[in-house]
Formats: structure tokens, C-alpha cells, sequence
């Protein structure tokens, strides 16, 4: 490895302080008391709560003035400016912590313990003046430094999307609103894990290594067991295992999934994705749309303390109830064409006139889906719920109780895109049975998308499942709106990415 020459000082320095008996890695705990934000918020209600505090945190900038220094330390929840003093923590010989610091021995990155008193410097900032300080890590790399010029322009930030993803932890120390975005993550999904507990639902785990792959159509990731000797899948979904635990008597089952697919890849879309899915006894997918507006409004408020979300130019309000379109409706208002009655065919050629690109493995559900995606659906800014799907479309829901052809079936969309699909799920096997041969013969066809047949799933609803309704909410897409953040990358902690390019020495 060539290191270049911040590099090379940084492991010298490593070294001298080694040779000076400081151990640049100690083990010990070091027990903090307070953390920045904390006596940010408080110390001017509360000065005495901060006589004594001890923190740890990452040096992101120094000044140093002779005898005195200021040093900006980053923790968890934030930075805040330190005031080191010489006379006030040296032992009075090169050993001393404040005298390497002195000598340069610490650098921007390097991680510390200190202790010390909060007070108002003449400017009014709030600061710790240190009494003790402990190197607790000393960082090898140095971080990139923002610069601002005299016109405000800031120079060598840490910007590059690829960079940014491929070293997400350098991203988190320099950026900070990366890390509020990741922590809005958490608190979507802890929103919505409190929001199904109040309804009294179950949540379970089940298989990621799948021997079939199933409940959506997607392209699977496949790999081998060498003690079982055989395939084995990553799964796409989880859907037919929650719906056995339905079948076995629970009445309401849910999961945070983690879910592959061997698909393209883009700003919307990665091959590692996270999903939660919730199915229900003796409900429908009427009442599924009613629960999805109910929690996503929960989860807008809890987040926001609104209903309203500014994403890009759009403000988008989750407040109930939300626009609802059948999927006909939809394709003839904002297409103009009717295609309520079209055979494959027709539908074929009708999607050409629109300029769809289609191919032959395409069946009627993939054409209709197909023109829905491009003529609808950057149109649905506002939550919006798709209702009555075309039966090839959807082989795990019931059919329409009264719309021969079509499914009871609901997609939630919003900001252009997918964040949600759910059914009155399919609970008579031998229709099940049926689209299942229907799906075999799409494969044969090279749809490398259609699913298999699953004699387990099928055995397990021949024992009776009841009515149930099914969701399934992609967290990543529902992150993204809540954050406003234009890719899927940007709240994937490690996205997907290709090998990284290195030059040879």
C-alpha cells in the first residue's frame, strides 16, 4: 500500500507516541457523562447540572493559540467547541497530554476523552474547559477538511455520490445530515413496529434461504447447500411463509424483511431491499387501505409532527383519506385509451402506439403493468391508492367479488413510485393451483420473473386459511419520502455497488 504523505506523518507521530509510553489504542472504558447536544440544549436553563462532564468525541478542527487551544470535538448527537489550557493539565514535561498536543502529536480525526467544566466564552459559545484529556484512538487517515473561501464558497467537501457510498462511515463524520437522515430511519420503522403492537399483531421471523422462491415476481439470487446438496434461494418475499403461520392459527403475523432480487438497479431500486409485510385474519383489502392510511399518517406525524412532507419541489400531505383510482380509471384518464377490454393483442399494440417497449415473454398482466408505469404513475404525486388489478397481474389475490377479470388488489403510490401492495389474499387452492400453472407457463415462455410452484403453500391452504388481507410497504422507498432523499443509495447505509477500481502500484 503507497500512502501518501499526511500518511506517512500520521504514522510517525503514531510511533513517537508509542516511544513516550502512550498507548495511542488503550483499552479501558472511558465513562462518559454527557454528550453535546445535551449541554447545548441545557446549559443555559441548567448551568450547574455541568460543573463536571466528561465526554468523548472525534476532533474536527483545532486553533491553536501557544499556551490555549480550541478543538471542536464531534459525538453521537453533535459537536461542540473545547478550551484546553497548558498550565491547567500539563505535568510540566513532554509527557503530558496538552504538551503532544502542543507539539502537534493529535490531529483533526483522532478520537479523545476529556474532562472538564461547561462555560460561555466571551463570544457566547458554550465550551468545556478541559482538565483532563485522554487520547483514546489516533486515526492513521486524515478526513477531508471543508474549506471556506472569503465569499463563502466551500471547497473539498465530501460530495461524491460514489464516494460517499462506498465509505459510508467517512460520510457519517463529515457530513452530519447523513447521519439525521439514517436516524429518521430508525424512527420510521420504530413508528411503525409500535403501531402494529398497538393492534395487538405478532412479529416473526422466517426463512431467507428459501428451497422455492416465491410471492412476487421477481428474479431470485440462487446459491447451494453443500451438506443438504441442494439449490437454495434468497428470498424474494416472505409472503407464503406468513401465510402459513395464518393457516396455523395466528390471526394477525408481521415482519421486517430483509429481500433480494436479481434485478436492475437505480436510483429506486436495489438488489437488497427491506420490506415489511403484515397479513391479517378476517379482513379485506378495503380494510388493508384504511390501516395503511392510518399508519402512514401515524408515521408522518411521529416523524415531522405533520401530516405534510416536503420532497423535492412537491409537498406532499399523508393526511386521511387519500385519492383512490381502479387501475382502468387510472390508464384512461392519464393515457386517454380504454383498455378495460383488450385482449393480449390488442394490448400489444396499443402499447407500441404509446411508445412501450414490449417483448414476447410480456403476458397480458406484464403489458398492462408496463403502460401503467409509464403513463400513470409519475403522474401520482400525492399518496394515491391503484385499486382492482387484472387477474394476470396478481396471482396470490382473490378474485374481484364483483368485477369479473380483476383481483382485489391495492397499491399505494406516492412521489411517482410504489411504497406499498397489498390483496384480499388468495385463499382457494384450487385457483391457486390454477395461477401457479399459469405462472409455470409464462416461464416456459422465458419470463424469467414468474413464479414457481409451491406444493407446500398449496398442501398448507388445502387446510383452510381464512379470509385474509396481506401488505407488503417497502421501507427504503417510504424512508426515502419522509427524508426527502432522491435515491434509494441514500438510505442504504452500504448500497450495492461495483467492485472498486484500484490502480496497480
Amino acid at each position: 500500500m503507497e500512502l501518501n504523505e499526511q500518511e506517512l506523518v500520521r504514522r510517525q507521530k503514531l510511533e513517537e507516541l508509542i516511544n513516550h509510553g502512550i498507548n495511542p489504542y488503550p483499552a479501558e472504558t472511558w465513562e462518559v457523562t454527557a454528550r453535546s447536544a445535551e449541554i447545548l440544549e441545557g446549559f443555559d436553563s441548567d448551568p450547574g447540572k455541568f460543573g463536571d462532564v466528561t465526554l468523548a468525541g472525534r476532533i474536527m478542527s483545532i486553533r491553536d493559540m501557544g499556551k490555549a487551544s480550541f478543538i471542536v470535538i464531534q459525538d453521537s448527537s453533535g459537536r461542540i467547541q473545547v478550551y484546553l489550557r497548558r498550565d491547567d493539565i500539563s505535568h510540566g514535561d513532554d509527557t503530558s497530554p496538552y504538551d503532544f498536543l502542543y507539539k502537534k502529536m493529535l490531529d483533526i480525526g483522532d478520537i479523545i476523552g476529556i474532562r472538564g467544566f461547561v462555560f460561555k466564552t466571551k463570544m457566547g459559545e458554550t465550551t468545556v474547559h478541559v482538565k483532563e484529556l485522554k487520547l483514546l484512538c489516533k486515526t492513521l487517515r486524515p478526513l477531508p477538511v471543508v474549506k471556506t473561501d472569503a465569499d463563502g464558497n466551500q471547497h473539498d467537501a465530501f460530495t461524491d455520490p460514489e464516494m460517499r457510498y462506498r465509505q459510508r462511515y467517512l460520510d457519517l463524520i463529515v457530513n452530519p445530515s447523513v447521519r439525521e437522515t439514517f436516524m429518521m430511519r430508525t424512527h420510521l420503522t420504530r413508528s411503525m413496529r409500535q403501531f402494529l403492537n398497538s393492534k395487538g399483531y405478532l412479529e416473526v421471523e422466517t426463512p431467507i434461504l428459501q428451497p422455492l422462491y416465491g410471492g412476487a415476481a421477481a428474479r431470485p439470487f440462487k446459491t447451494h447447500h453443500n451438506t443438504l446438496d441442494m439449490t437454495l434461494y434468497l428470498r424474494i418475499a416472505n409472503e407464503l411463509y406468513l401465510k402459513r403461520l395464518i393457516v396455523g392459527g395466528f390471526e394477525g403475523v408481521f415482519e421486517f424483511a430483509k429481500d433480494f432480487r436479481n434485478e436492475g438497479m437505480s436510483r429506486f431500486h436495489n438488489p437488497e431491499f427491506t420490506q415489511m409485510e403484515l397479513y391479517v385474519a378476517y379482513k379485506d383489502y378495503e380494510w388493508m387501505m384504511n390501516l395503511v392510511e392510518e399508519m402512514v399518517e401515524r408515521i408522518a406525524l411521529d416523524l415531522h409532527g405533520k401530516t405534510e412532507v416536503q420532497v423535492g419541489e412537491h409537498t406532499i400531505n399523508f393526511k386521511r383519506p387519500w385519492k383512490r383510482f381502479t387501475m382502468y380509471e387510472a390508464i384512461a384518464h392519464y393515457s386517454g385509451i380504454d383498455i378495460t377490454n383488450m385482449s393480449e393483442e390488442q394490448l400489444s399494440l396499443a402499447a407500441k402506439d404509446m411508445g412501450i417497449h414490449i417483448d414476447k415473454t410480456m403476458g397480458r398482466g406484464k403489458i398492462i403493468d408496463e403502460i401503467f408505469g409509464e403513463k400513470v404513475e409519475p403522474h401520482l404525486i400525492q399518496p394515491t391508492f391503484i385499486t382492482d388489478y387484472p387477474v394476470e397481474m396478481s396471482p396470490l389475490a382473490k378474485k374481484h367479488r364483483s368485477k369479473p377479470g380483476l383481483v382485489e388488489r391495492f397499491e399505494a403510490i406516492c412521489n411517482g413510485k410504489e411504497i406499498c401492495n397489498a390483496f384480499s389474499e388468495l385463499n382457494d387452492p384450487v385457483d391457486q393451483r390454477k395461477r401457479f400453472e399459469e405462472q409455470l407457463e409464462l416461464g416456459r415462455r422465458g419470463d424469467e420473473e414468474a413464479m414457481q410452484l409451491d406444493e407446500d403453500f398449496l398442501r398448507a391452504i388445502e387446510y383452510g386459511m381464512p379470509p385474509t388481507a396481506g401488505l407488503g410497504i417497502g421501507i427504503d422507498r417510504l424512508t426515502m419520502i419522509m427524508t426527502d432523499s432522491a435515491s434509494i443509495q441514500d438510505v442504504l447505509f452500504f448500497p450495492q455497488m461495483r467492485p472498486e477500481i484500484r490502480e496497480e502500484a
